[in-house]
Formats: C-alpha cells, sequence, structure tokens
C-alpha cells in the first residue's frame, strides 16, 4: 500500500466512525421513528456539506456544470478558441475572417 492508499483508508476509517458516533449517540436520545428521521437527515447534511466544501476548495463550480447561463452549455469564458487557417480567435462556430470551420482551444 502507497501512501495515498492507507491516507484515503485512513480517512474513509475516520468518516465512518464520525458517523456511527453520531447515530448512536441520536438513537440513544431520541425513541425510534424520530431517531431513525434524524440520522438519515443528519448524515445526508453531513454529506452535502463536505461535497460543497470539497469542491469549493478544488475550484469546481458545481452550478456552472449543471446550470449554464449562457446559449452555449459548453462553451466557458475562460476558454479561447482559434482559427486553424488564419489564427484569429473568435467564440462562433466558424471563423467570422476566413469562414473555417476548423478551430483548436488555446
Amino acid at each position: 500500500m502507497n501512501t495515498s492508499d492507507k491516507q484515503f483508508l485512513s480517512n474513509s476509517l475516520k468518516r465512518i466512525f464520525v458517523y456511527l458516533g453520531i447515530a448512536l449517540t441520536i438513537s440513544f436520545l431520541v425513541p425510534f421513528p424520530a431517531s431513525f428521521v434524524i440520522i438519515i437527515i443528519t448524515v445526508f447534511t453531513i454529506s452535502f456539506m463536505r461535497r460543497k466544501m470539497i469542491t469549493k476548495n478544488t475550484g469546481i463550480n458545481i452550478k456552472g456544470m449543471f446550470g449554464s447561463t449562457s446559449s452555449r452549455p459548453y462553451e466557458y469564458s475562460h476558454v479561447k478558441y482559434f482559427c486553424m487557417s488564419c489564427g484569429y480567435q473568435h467564440k462562433e462556430a466558424s471563423c467570422p475572417k476566413c469562414g473555417s470551420k476548423m478551430k483548436r482551444i488555446g
């Protein structure tokens, strides 16, 4: 096992024990039907917050992935397209200068 595998295993075990501790605490404090619902809500909330924190730290924009505001869903503002014939930078389907449809991303 390399270090990244060991770190992944230790983080997974920590997460399992945290979830188990929260579930046991809630189940001892609250009677059964309500405790089950509270445990499910708590686990989903913690998972959602954790996922949100991870995506924020890595720079992934979840809103941009699922709900794009531009007319072309796969066009991002930081992507530059260059015509392969004349080298002109554009965002259209074909080059406005020469009319070529071949473009590269730069």
